[in-house]
């Protein structure tokens, strides 16, 4: 049992560190909300998932807990992400920083 919490453990820190990345490598607020949501619920869910198997006494408060987080971080990105739309930012676009991958592919004349 040991093992298989240490595992669910380490595949939580996983998700946590997998979103820390995404947080600082995406390119826009809408894209990091992903990053920041969805591999912290999955990394969160893992810990807690972890944390059951270790100390099976606290289930009951690890559910609740499970709930509040599967409630409350999709209508929180979803609000931040509305806020973010209402306040007038734009999302990325690679024709903004690439100008040249707009450009039609060149046709290989020479075949």
């Amino acid at each position: 049992m040991r093992l298989l919490a240490d595992l669910f453990l380490l595949i939580g820190a996983a998700f946590a560190l997998l979103s820390a990345l995404g947080l600082l490598r995406m390119p826009d607020t809408y894209n990091r909300i992903q990053a920041g949501t969805k591999a912290v619920t999955l990394g969160a869910l893992s810990f807690i998932l972890g944390i059951g198997l270790l100390y099976p006494e606290w289930w009951a408060k690890l559910l609740v807990i499970a709930g509040f987080i599967l409630f409350t971080n999709p209508v929180g990105s979803s609000s931040i992400a509305r806020a973010i739309h209402l306040a007038g930012i734009q999302s990325w676009q690679r024709a903004a920083s690439d100008p040249q991958a707009l450009k039609a592919p060149q046709e290989d004349k020479s075949a």
